[in-house]
């Protein structure tokens, strides 16, 4: 059973106060146009920087395994299937084990990136791209082959239910700029430009502790209204081990307030259905929460998103 946080409570925001926040962040975010977007803040300067987090050389995945069962929240699971294997009769000699894979790429249950082209908003892309660059074949502009080099960058692990004093955010809850702010100061970490934001909700703990549940109907993530937050600070990427938009939605007439904030207006690929118990262990350990990331999405040139395994270096 799922049960609505209180503190999700009076954070409404009508379709004219989202609106206003679009315009904002637009406006704020003149600097991440292009292809690219908020990635031309990961200048070979600041990747030269972030190397300078590696301090034991202890890598951690930030991706949860690929899940192949149905479910609740993963009524599409992918579809692995073997080609080559001894039970279709062992071959004389040189034999190869072989597999395929399906998946839809944009699930509720699988880790991945999000392309600038993932997100229509009033008929455009990111930058005023007509969203008709969007074809039967794939996106003619802003795919996730704008990534084909990596993402490279100071990771920041931002963990909101330890700051709250809890295991879990209830799906329906909602991330403030105020709940950013006083992690920062809790865990004696400062967000900066061009870092690659990642924010626990403990999304993936409780599905591991409670079960599956309708996560399109309820889940936990930021508020709106904490996207001024990234905007200040300039952060290049955001991550989350949810789907980064609480449902059901804050916004009036916008399902995926946080989505359109920003992927449309600010330029941000987003990473969806991470995990970050392994990261979380590993810098309680070490006494610090940023670190060295390296992200490698698939190169899929006409693709909206990609299937991703994000390496934490520390």
């Amino acid at each position: 059973m799922v049960t609505r946080s209180r503190k999700a409570e009076g954070l409404t925001l009508t379709a004219a106060e989202f609106a206003a926040l679009y315009r904002r962040l637009l406006s704020g975010a003149a600097w991440a146009g292009g292809d690219r977007g908020a990635l031309v803040a990961l200048t070979p300067a600041r990747v030269v920087a972030a190397s300078r987090e590696v301090r034991t050389g202890r890598t951690v995945t930030l991706a949860a395994p690929v899940e192949t069962s149905s479910g609740p929240d993963n009524p599409e699971p992918a579809r692995h299937k073997m080609k080559g294997h001894p039970e279709d009769g062992a071959p004389d000699g040189l034999g190869f084990a072989m597999d395929r894979f399906a998946m839809n790429v944009h699930g509720d249950a699988d880790s991945h990136i999000d392309a600038l082209c993932h997100v229509i908003y009033d008929g455009t892309l990111h930058g005023g791209v007509a969203a008709s660059s969007v074809t039967a074949d794939g996106a003619t502009a802003l795919s996730i082959e704008a990534a084909h080099n990596g993402i490279v960058g100071r990771g920041v692990l931002l963990d909101i239910p330890r700051l709250r004093g809890v295991p879990w955010l209830e799906p329906g809850d909602h991330v403030t700029a105020d709940d950013l702010a006083a992690a920062e100061t809790a865990q004696d970490v400062r967000v900066g430009e061009g870092d690659l934001l990642f924010v626990r909700v403990g999304h993936r703990r409780r599905r591991t502790e409670l079960g599956a549940w309708h996560t399109a109907e309820w889940r936990t993530g930021l508020h709106p209204s904490a996207m001024e937050f990234l905007a200040e600070r300039r952060v290049a990427v955001l991550g989350g081990d949810g789907n980064n938009d609480t449902a059901p939605s804050s916004t009036e007439g916008v399902d995926f307030p946080v989505h359109v904030l920003a992927v449309h207006a600010m330029g941000l690929h987003l990473l969806d259905y991470l995990q970050f118990e392994d990261l979380t262990q590993a810098c309680e350990s070490e006494g610090r929460w940023s670190f060295l990331c390296v992200i490698a999405p698939l190169r899929l040139p006409q693709a909206t998103g990609s299937p991703v395994n994000p390496i934490a270096v520390l």
